[in-house]
């Protein structure tokens, strides 16, 4: 099993999920491979997702296909650092980790309409790749606007959807936003809320038996 993971926005979570999942798979004694196609805002003391997983996840392979210095989306930090960026490499960093492992973790950047190169989108990445999608979303405020556009786009394009993930949950709260936010994303689309993750939850168990 190889997916991809993305997000309805930046920092909502992709990194913890796939760290934590990776660990899962190595202990569950899957040769676990992670690659992050771009990663953008790495400068000297800024550690990397691809580092996040690694530190997390020991016996992980990583690789990144390309790093750039500028924080902001891949496209604009490609052209301020003057990279071009090449969809085959990142296609042939896919195929070798995947060749060499049994479950291939690929990360993406923001979220789906994410633009990485000229007239090409994050979304067009994954359908590249041809993975199937775990969406990770926030619990809060705003969550089911956000998460509905993502799965009706996902959708548009034709890709396979394994659910939604519900990232950095509070252990107690009463905001109705948050309680009712996976009954209501529920009701209006055909994909189900596959896990929640509670606050600095490392034991990603459940889900990571639940993808294989």
């Amino acid at each position: 099993m190889n997916f991809f993971i993305s997000a309805t926005d930046t920092d909502v979570g992709k990194s913890y999920v796939a760290s934590r999942l990776a660990n899962e798979f190595c202990k569950m004694g899957l040769k676990t491979a992670y690659l992050k196609p771009f990663q953008s805002g790495i400068e000297k003391d800024i550690l990397s997702d691809e580092n996040q997983v690694k530190n997390f996840a020991k016996n992980v392979i990583t690789k990144s296909s390309y790093i750039t210095k500028t924080p902001c989306t891949p496209l604009i930090s490609a052209q301020i650092d003057k990279i071009e960026f090449d969809i085959n490499k990142i296609k042939k960093d896919y195929n070798e980790l995947s060749n060499s492992s049994d479950i291939t973790i690929v990360e993406g950047s923001g979220g789906l309409c994410v633009p990485v190169c000229k007239n090409i989108l994050m979304a067009d990445i994954i359908k590249e790749l041809n993975l199937p999608m775990l969406l990770i979303a926030r619990p809060n405020l705003g969550t089911i606007n956000h998460t509905l556009l993502s799965i009706n786009y996902a959708q548009s394009k034709g890709i396979k959807i394994l659910g939604i993930v519900l990232s950095n949950y509070p252990k107690e709260t009463n905001d109705p936003a948050i309680l009712k936010a996976k009954e209501m994303i529920e009701a209006f689309c055909n994909t189900k809320v596959i896990a929640i993750i509670y606050q600095n939850q490392n034991d990603l168990s459940e889900l990571a038996k639940a993808l294989i």
